[in-house]
């Protein structure tokens, strides 16, 4: 049977998320319902994917987001990655030039041969 499963995350800038889903090529849509294999689910944002799944991001009681999907035979895996490593990997990514750029620092960024994304900030104190 096909449901939804939750894992463990720290997402506190949905600007951010949205961002790392706008470069994956994924809608994002505020109060919907998630698509799953036979199933749906609420979200208070909802990361639209391109197969047959979505992604639901859910606010958790200390503030944080958290996101749940059905991960059944493989589809979402292959958008966003095991436990939402690209996702995540790119949330990261927009949330460190986010709070750079805050602080009037330049970001520069470099896509390594090997999937890993380097940044470079320059022109300040951190």
């Amino acid at each position: 049977m096909s449901h939804f499963v939750s894992i463990q995350t720290q997402i506190k800038d949905i600007e951010s998320l949205q961002s790392a889903c706008a470069e994956l090529g994924f809608g994002f849509a505020k109060d919907a319902r998630a698509r799953g294999i036979g199933t749906e689910q609420h979200g208070d944002y909802v990361i639209r994917l391109n197969g047959p799944c979505d992604v639901a991001v859910q606010r958790q009681q200390d503030g944080t987001f958290g996101l749940s999907t059905d991960w059944w035979e493989g589809h979402v895996e292959k958008e966003v990655g095991a436990k939402y490593c690209r996702l995540l990997q790119l949330y990261a990514v927009h949330k460190t030039a986010r709070e750079a750029r805050r602080r009037g620092l330049n970001v520069q960024r470099c896509s390594l041969a090997n999937g890993t994304i380097k940044l470079v900030l320059t022109g300040g104190t951190l």
